[in-house]
């Protein structure tokens, strides 16, 4: 029976379960990757599971989040990561070096293996062919020791691409144009499969763009064929052995096709404050703007950044303009520095940033308050800049630069003939920033640094067999993981420490719940459709556990969030009626008697709604493994019990 890339992929690295939709199937991980930002908690993790060394084929750390330095939280964290990663078997790669996801591109993707990683782009990868998906860090964690990573069998949707982008249309806009079509949340369950005669034109980091804004639709991940274009991107990087084709069978199923004539796309942008909010630049043009920023995981590639520094070359910004560029590898930054497109860049009043995620995590760089910053990035959430008053706009490199000298949002168009990039033969590539681990004899003496900023990793029990709990916040649709924890760099420097980090909980929807939420000591918070869709940060589940949350009753989940949900016990309970939703607010006290045997028995129970008087039906959204899960308090302790 012919076979979609996907299914050939999942097929060959199948270790439980049947691949039939919906069902829930385990999957051997090849590689692994986190970074300081979500690596703390997944080395714990690791280390809690009594592993000692990594058995996936490669495991990188990478320091590309965390990078500003002003107190010792960021420095005591890589301290951690560097002497264990050497202790367990796992590659370093030191701050500078770039981002996880661009590096990974250049040196260690390959086409047809899997990829796990502690961060929701990593489906960047499958711009390789590659299936690479994002999770939280106690997945990674345990497939770094050699587990299977679960899911349910995705469907497979194809994406069919024809003509070729024509002037000023670029892979940013065919990213937007997906998900103009899809929105947040019309990938959910699926794999984004691209294919069509239109890929020809599109090179291998075109295709990255296209992967790393996958998640955004709520999709698995999206997957490309491996060819020649793969083939070249790889020659490139000196890595030409790792290639191999990989395609679709002709006549595969899939459950579901859209189609995108890349010749009809024009400049596009996602107005504030979602990835969905998609115009044509055309109509936002003359919008001024404080600040452009061009860089992030999906637009900093030799490509990108070389359109960008031709664009800008014998030009400046106007004085109320900051412009922000951060190539995303050192291997970026060397080439543009060899080709003269530094000097254009500095010339033009650039100011050039570490290679690093920066201003698109809130790193540095935050607006002015309510100001408008055009950004290259793949997320416009209310706050994630680090300034909530702003108005974050996504676009392409080179409508970045064109509104860059403009001052205000301008179609690139206006400019006349595009500039064209001409690729080099060969990019240099130099790893001299990537440390390897000891070696297994001499890994027994490395000592783990542990600095004050290192906590130790909360432990949690079994739920209890009654709960009575309060509504502590009732929210709406499409809540997202920066809801819930904020981004930022002073709330990053925290993510090794549970205790520290729970302070910031819900704190941009009401700064004081995380001492409500200790003092009820247990609670439930009502979402809506798509709740937890963005960030893998695990964090968004394990600090409302650690402050004594009891469970999130929603409409739907994203299926990170609803993993982590499950991870550290907390119940993702789902609505069997929708309309239930709008009558129970926030203060209202909720009452399950029998958890536990309602629990294995599965299905779905009622809730007593004490305060109104009624109850309402849900459905416990998990699979028999994780309701084990659920019933020993979360994986680790699942795996502490059964001594795994």
């Amino acid at each position: 029976m012919p076979r979609t890339l996907t299914e050939k992929i999942i097929a060959s690295h199948l270790a439980a379960g049947e691949m039939k939709p919906g069902a829930e199937i385990g999957i051997r991980i090849d590689q692994t990757l986190v970074h300081d930002a979500t690596g703390q908690m997944a080395v714990l993790q690791f280390e809690a599971l009594g592993k000692p060394r990594v058995t996936a084929r490669r495991s990188v750390v990478y320091c590309d989040h965390n990078i500003l330095q002003v107190t010792s939280h960021n420095a005591d964290d890589h301290a951690f990561l560097r002497t264990a990663a050497a202790r367990f078997g796992m590659v370093f790669s030191k701050v500078g070096n770039g981002i996880c996801h661009q590096l990974n591109l250049e040196r260690f993707g390959v086409p047809g293996e899997t990829l796990l990683g502690a961060d929701s782009h990593t489906t960047t990868g499958g711009a390789l062919g590659a299936l690479a998906i994002g999770a939280g860090g106690l997945d990674v964690a345990a497939a770094m020791g050699g587990r299977p990573f679960f899911l349910n069998m995705p469907r497979i949707m194809r994406i069919s691409l024809t003509g070729a982008l024509g002037p000023w249309a670029t892979a940013k806009d065919a990213a937007l144009e997906v998900l103009r079509r899809l929105t947040v949340s019309g990938g959910r369950g699926h794999v984004l499969e691209f294919a069509g005669e239109g890929l020809r034109g599109l090179s291998l980091t075109q295709r990255a763009v296209i992967a790393n804004m996958s998640i955004e639709t709520g999709a698995v991940t999206a997957v490309f064929p491996s060819d020649a274009a793969t083939r070249a991107f790889l020659a490139l990087q000196g890595r030409a052995g790792d290639w191999r084709e990989l395609a679709a069978d002709p006549g595969a199923g899939y459950s579901s096709e859209i189609s995108i004539d890349l010749g009809a796309l024009e400049p596009l942008a996602a107005a504030p404050h979602s990835p969905d909010n998609v115009r044509p630049v055309s109509e936002l043009a003359g919008t001024r703007c404080d600040q452009v920023a061009i860089g992030s995981c999906t637009n900093s590639s030799f490509q990108d950044l070389m359109t960008a520094a031709a664009i800008l070359k014998g030009r400046t910004v106007p004085p109320h303009v900051s412009l922000i560029v951060a190539p995303g590898s050192r291997q970026v930054y060397w080439e543009l520095a060899r080709r003269g497109a530094l000097s254009d860049l500095i010339a033009s009043g650039a100011r050039v940033m570490e290679a690093a995620c920066g201003f698109c995590n809130g790193v540095g760089q935050a607006p002015p308050s309510g100001g408008v910053s055009l950004r290259t990035s793949n997320r416009n959430f209310p706050g994630r800049s680090g300034t909530p008053s702003a108005g974050i706009y996504l676009v392409s490199p080179e409508t970045a630069a064109a509104s860059a000298i403009a001052g205000e949002l301008a179609d690139p168009r206006r400019l006349g003939d595009p500039p064209r990039v001409e690729l080099p033969g060969s990019f240099r590539a130099d790893d001299s920033m990537f440390v390897p681990p000891a070696s297994e004899g001499e890994a027994g003496g490395v000592e783990i640094v542990r600095g004050p900023s290192i906590a130790p990793l909360p432990r949690f029990g079994p739920p209890p067999d009654s709960v009575e709990a309060p509504v502590m916040l009732a929210l709406g649709d499409n809540v997202t993981t920066d809801d819930i924890l904020p981004a930022g760099a002073h709330i990053l420097a925290l993510r090794a420490n549970i205790p520290a980090i729970s302070r910031y909980i819900f704190s941009n929807i009401e700064p004081d719940y995380h001492l409500r939420q200790k003092e009820a000591g247990a609670g439930f918070v009502i979402g809506g459709a798509n709740y937890g869709q963005g960030s893998s940060r695990e964090h968004a589940a394990l600090a409302p556990r650690y402050l004594g949350l009891t469970g999130v009753i929603a409409e739907s989940f994203a299926r990170i969030h609803q993993a982590n949900l499950c991870n550290f016990g907390l119940l993702p309970l789902v609505f069997l009626n929708p309309g239930d939703r709008g009558w129970i607010l926030q203060g209202h006290t909720l009452r399950i008697e029998g958890l536990l045997s309602r629990l294995r028995a599965g299905g779905h129970f009622a809730i007593l709604d004490e305060t109104a008087g009624r109850e309402f039906e849900v459905r416990v959204d998990a699979s028999a493994r994780q309701v084990e899960m659920l019933l020993a308090g979360g994986l680790l302790a699942l795996a502490a019990a059964s001594g795994d």
